[in-house]
């Protein structure tokens, strides 16, 4: 600070912002054990609207984006159009079985499409479905012994999907491995240097024909 900077005799301190009204502005959370207990009962009185249908949907398996998350996976919006038809559900039919879909989305590997299709015909064989009216049977409807099975409780029983068919992550210690030499294949032996050269190739491809050139021009120069 500089000498006509300090402040001479005994004046107020400008901008004193000191009366800004807090105790106007603080939100206390004291209902917190009251929502709790009306989003459990909430959560009851859904299941027990819709049952015996689960409350929630059947999600895809998808890979997070990202390099830096990609090595994981979580539930995605919807299935595409191409695993739904992979596994023989018509797209709409599958909206009202509970089954999420997403006409967006698209499959880039071979990986994806095989993992849902398998989650889609592995939920396909576990749904019962009930005909709409009684003695009215369809052909997509469950067999009439698989209906007296789950009326009897014999057949397993599911309010959410995520319990029958989880989307789990490996572990470190599975996911990761080292590969031997003598197990890779023939061509991919010397990936590295393979790579490396092809860099350098690239790299050097002008230099190398100026020189070549050059040369080619020496040799005919030194003929004449």
């Amino acid at each position: 600070m500089q000498p006509w900077q300090t402040i001479k005799h005994n004046q107020q301190i400008q901008h004193n912002h000191f009366r800004k009204d807090w105790q106007r502005r603080v939100r206390t959370h004291f209902d917190q054990p009251g929502r709790k207990s009306r989003r459990r009962n909430a959560r009851l009185t859904k299941a027990a609207a819709v049952a015996p249908r689960p409350v929630d949907k059947l999600k895809p398996v998808v890979r997070c984006p990202s390099i830096k998350y990609n090595r994981r996976v979580r539930a995605g919006r919807g299935f595409s159009l191409a695993e739904l038809k992979e596994a023989g559900i018509p797209r709409k039919l599958a909206p009202t079985i509970g089954i999420s879909v997403d006409p967006r989305r698209a499959n880039l590997s071979v990986e994806s499409l095989t993992t849902n299709v398998a989650r889609l015909k592995a939920y396909r064989e576990r749904l019962i479905l009930f005909p709409r009216r009684s003695g009215q049977h369809k052909k997509i409807d469950s067999s009439k012994e698989d209906i007296d099975a789950y009326a009897k409780g014999e057949n397993e029983r599911a309010h959410k999907v995520h319990h029958i068919l989880p989307i789990k992550n490996a572990a470190k210690e599975d996911a990761i491995g080292e590969i031997s030499t003598s197990d890779m294949p023939e061509g991919e032996k010397a990936a590295y240097r393979k790579l490396r050269d092809a860099r350098s190739e690239a790299r050097l491809v002008g230099v190398r024909e100026k020189r070549a050139k050059a040369k080619a021009e020496e040799s005919a120069a030194a003929k004449k």
